[in-house]
């Protein structure tokens, strides 16, 4: 399984949030978001966290590759 976050990186720059300004908002991890910017997976709590931010679905933070 592949998972790409740019959809997530293009909402901060819509945002003009910067990845420190989210992580202070959001509670979410250094570490976790590194493991985001490498593609890799993370907790479905840390999705929901991201989604009820932002109001969004997860579609809107996160694409599947094949």
């Amino acid at each position: 399984m592949a998972f790409s976050y740019k959809p997530l990186w293009k909402l901060l720059i819509d945002r003009d949030m910067s990845k420190k300004q989210f992580m202070e908002a959001t509670g979410i991890s250094k570490s976790t978001l590194d493991k985001m910017g490498r593609g890799e997976t993370v907790s479905m709590r840390i999705i929901d966290r991201i989604c009820s931010y932002f109001h969004c679905n997860v579609d809107d933070i996160i694409q599947h590759l094949k």
